[in-house]
């Protein structure tokens, strides 16, 4: 089985988990797309990457004018998907590249991760935007999504699609063996919040420097990450100048154990699409927190708030800049062992993927069960 894989940011690590668990099923897969970083890598373990270009986050009008050149010149882009058996496109701009040039005999699925503010919007380019996706979905086969929300609040409900749609939520690939050791909350170390992977939340980011700036050394903040270039030009400069905060950089899956080893709880908050998307998504941070045994920090009324109530695990609250600190810093050693031992009970099937379940899903997006 032959997979041509488009991607919208080639640096997303949630890509190299893709393409892992196809090969992984013994497909041979073809990756191209699109990079919002200056370097991008030469392959993702053994696929060779084929470069369309580089793109920027928040610039959308930037973003249209290069699909809109591959559409018209779509040389590379048929080299790329040419003898594929199956196209697989993440995200709205590479599926309208994809239904470009797909060929009928090739299957086409859709790896939907995000809803874009605009396709819940009612204005002109709103609108312009759902022709696009309406034409773009027309010869989909499958719509794979990463939480419950986005298939039955957006596609079902808000656009009334009625195809196939695959819910494949951020599992962890490879389940770390047992928790990594947590620093020990006694007095006088100070109380640690992590905050890691894509960021891209203003609002979140000024939450958490306003609580460790006002907790008297109390409460300290680790990031780390890729910072959105639109959101924080200067993102290492911006903590420097945050008392209380630290930023690591980049980091690796390989990273993650340790990472989590030196904190106590995740921010698994989002305001990045504050009422639209970030109501709907289920984040990479919260499975991995959980595997990892760190205690996510979310808002009740979400998604996320929601899934944590069911597994009775987490620390919830609506207001976190107001409710957080009183919260933390009032918790006792052993109530903060109680919340981990909530988290050590969610089942590993909830947060982490086998490899039987992986060989379902990619033969699932290949369209052979």
């Amino acid at each position: 089985m032959k997979i041509s894989y488009l991607v919208h940011d080639l640096n997303d690590a949630a890509v190299r988990r893709r393409v892992a668990l196809l090969e992984g099923a013994g497909m041979t897969v073809r990756l191209g797309g699109f990079h919002r970083d200056a370097k991008i890598p030469e392959c993702l373990g053994k696929v060779p990457v084929s470069p369309l270009g580089r793109t920027n986050d928040g610039a959308l009008l930037q973003r249209i004018f290069t699909i809109l050149r591959h559409a018209v010149w779509p040389g590379r882009l048929r080299k790329l998907t040419k003898g594929a058996d199956v196209i697989l496109a993440r995200n709205l701009e590479t599926l309208v590249l994809a239904a470009r040039v797909r060929r009928k005999e090739q299957r086409l699925v859709y790896e939907c991760l995000d809803i874009h503010r605009l396709l819940l919007g009612s204005g002109a380019p709103s609108r312009l935007l759902h022709r696009l996706e309406d034409w773009a979905l027309r010869d989909v086969d499958l719509v794979v999504v990463s939480a419950p929300a986005f298939r039955d609040k957006y596609f079902r409900q808000h656009i009334g699609y009625e195809g196939d749609i695959l819910l494949v939520e951020n599992l962890v690939p490879q389940p770390p063996e047992g928790m990594p050791a947590i620093i020990d909350p006694q007095p006088p170390l100070p109380w640690v919040i992590g905050w890691f992977g894509m960021l891209r939340c203003r609002k979140g980011f000024e939450m958490l420097k306003a609580i460790a700036a006002n907790s008297g050394g109390r409460i300290e903040v680790l990031i780390a990450g890729r910072p959105s270039p639109d959101v924080f030009p200067d993102f290492p400069g911006e903590v420097n100048e945050a008392p209380g905060v630290r930023f690591e950089g980049a980091y690796t899956a390989e990273d993650l154990p340790g990472l989590f080893g030196r904190i106590h709880f995740i921010w698994a908050v989002d305001y990045f699409e504050e009422g639209l998307n970030s109501v709907w998504l289920l984040p990479n941070r919260l499975y991995e927190s959980i595997a990892h045994g760190a205690v996510p920090i979310a808002l009740e009324s979400v998604a996320t708030g929601e899934w944590l109530k069911a597994q009775d695990a987490g620390l919830l609250m609506n207001d976190p800049e107001a409710e957080l600190p009183e919260r933390v810093l009032q918790m006792t050693p052993e109530q903060y062992r109680e919340l981990r031992a909530g988290v050590a009970r969610v089942p590993r099937p909830a947060v982490t993927m086998n490899d039987a379940e992986a060989q379902i899903i990619a033969h699932a997006i290949a369209g052979d069960v």
